[in-house]
C-alpha cells in the first residue's frame, strides 16, 4: 500500500467578490506577497478574505492593506496578526507604472484574487476605476438581458 500523491495542480483560490461589482478593471498585474509561515498555512486552508483590501503606494513600495488572513489554527505564540500590512512584490517598472496611475489618474489598486502558483502565494491586483451607482444599474440590466436571451435560445433549440 502506498500513500496517495497530491495533485500538483491543486490550489486554493480566494476571490474578491466585490471588486468587479464596485470597480471597472483597467489593467491586471500578478504580484508576489511577503508572508510569514503561519499565513501561508492559513491561506492554503482557505482561511483568508480580501474583499475589503486595497493597495497603497508608500516610499517607493506597494503594500496590501486590510487583507484578513485568519490566525493558523495549530499555531503557537509566533502566530501572525490577522490584518497586518503586507508587502506586494513586483518588478520596479511595474511599481513605477502603478504608482503613476494611482497618483496622476486617481485609480485604485484592488486585489482580485489570491492563489498558489506552485509553492508561492500570488495576488492578482488590478488598477481600477470606481463605478458610480448608475454604472452598476447598467451592468445589472445588461446581465438580465443576457440571461433572458440565453433562456430564449435554450427554449427555441427544441
Amino acid at each position: 500500500m502506498s500513500a496517495q500523491k497530491k495533485d500538483p495542480n491543486r490550489y486554493t483560490e480566494i476571490r474578491n467578490a466585490k471588486a468587479l461589482r464596485d470597480y471597472s478593471v483597467d489593467e491586471k498585474f500578478e504580484a508576489g506577497l511577503a508572508l510569514k509561515g503561519t499565513e501561508v498555512k492559513s491561506i492554503r486552508a482557505g482561511r483568508a478574505q480580501i474583499s475589503d483590501s486595497f493597495g497603497r503606494f508608500d516610499k517607493g513600495e506597494l503594500w496590501m492593506m486590510n487583507a484578513h488572513i485568519e490566525e493558523y489554527a495549530y499555531g503557537n505564540i509566533a502566530n501572525h496578526i490577522t490584518r497586518r500590512t503586507r508587502k506586494l512584490l513586483l518588478h520596479k517598472h511595474q511599481i513605477r507604472k502603478i504608482a503613476q496611475a494611482m497618483q496622476v489618474s486617481g485609480k485604485a489598486l484592488i486585489p482580485l484574487r489570491m492563489y498558489f502558483k506552485e509553492a508561492l502565494v500570488k495576488v492578482e491586483v488590478a488598477l481600477c476605476t470606481g463605478k458610480k451607482n448608475y454604472d452598476k444599474r447598467d451592468d445589472l440590466k445588461k446581465k438580465a438581458e443576457m440571461d433572458e436571451v440565453k433562456k430564449q435560445m435554450k427554449t427555441h433549440r427544441l
